[in-house]
């Protein structure tokens, strides 16, 4: 293996992030936003974007990238885009962007079930795998989606979900979690801490489409590491990633 093998593969990696990252925007993006999202130094995305533009994989219009028309050669007409491919450019951003572990949840029955997921580049660090079903009512994702319920379906689940234990923290009593799920309807963010697994917070936000919860983006931080500054970030890059991908969703006028 020569010296050159990790940086090629390393800028093959970023090229399709770039890729990903523009068609989950097809409003388009400006160079600093991708810079940041991606955590890609300004001088190789500079390069980067110059050969995907020149390939035709970009179009440049004004400050702002946007997919280009050599990318149609690539997609399958029979083939739409499943709901984790549209997410996964966003949940890599996430994780890039906090170094935390990213995720993005849906929901099925009273579970939640993991569909993307990007683990931190930590020694400590939360892991969750692609598939994993997990309750409700002790995920910051599932809290989130919890909070989107109309009352009758709310009411539904208390009568037919178990709140189950899973640490010191968990949350069993109804009229606690729904006071909980009350503060969550008035600021979007689901939060967990400890309730599921010990020494991990959670922030999670809901991803709505024409008024339906289609899932919710989520990031799993270790206790030291969850301050106040990092709180407020993340909700910050959740609320982004729901903005981007609403953007997305949004049919053109």
């Amino acid at each position: 293996m020569n010296g050159t093998t990790p940086s090629t593969v390393k800028s093959a990696m970023r090229t399709i992030d770039i890729i990903e990252y523009v068609v989950a925007r097809p409003a388009g993006v400006v160079a600093q936003e991708i810079a940041a999202g991606l955590a890609i130094p300004v001088s190789s995305l500079s390069y980067l974007l110059a050969t995907l533009a020149e390939r035709h994989y970009l179009t440049r219009e004004g400050r702002r990238y946007l997919p280009g028309p050599a990318l149609e050669r690539l997609a399958s007409p029979r083939i739409a885009m499943s709901l984790a491919d549209k997410v996964r450019p966003l949940v890599k951003s996430l994780r890039l962007q906090m170094n935390e572990t990213a995720s993005f949840f849906i929901r099925d029955g009273w579970h939640l079930e993991a569909i993307v997921t990007e683990t931190a580049e930590q020694s400590l660090r939360y892991s969750i795998s692609v598939g994993t079903r997990s309750p409700l009512h002790c995920l910051a994702a599932g809290k989130a989606l919890l909070a989107t319920m109309a009352d009758a379906e709310l009411d539904g689940y208390f009568a037919q979900a178990r709140l189950e234990s899973f640490t010191p923290s968990s949350i069993t009593d109804e009229a606690q979690l729904r006071a909980e799920l009350a503060e969550i309807r008035a600021t979007g963010i689901g939060r967990t801490r400890e309730e599921y697994t010990p020494g991990i917070c959670g922030l999670g936000m809901a991803v709505m489409v024409d008024d339906v919860a289609v899932g919710a983006f989520a990031l799993a931080i270790p206790v030291p590491r969850f301050t106040a500054e990092v709180e407020g970030r993340t909700i910050a890059k959740l609320a982004q990633a729901v903005s981007l991908f609403t953007a997305a969703e949004m049919p053109a006028v």
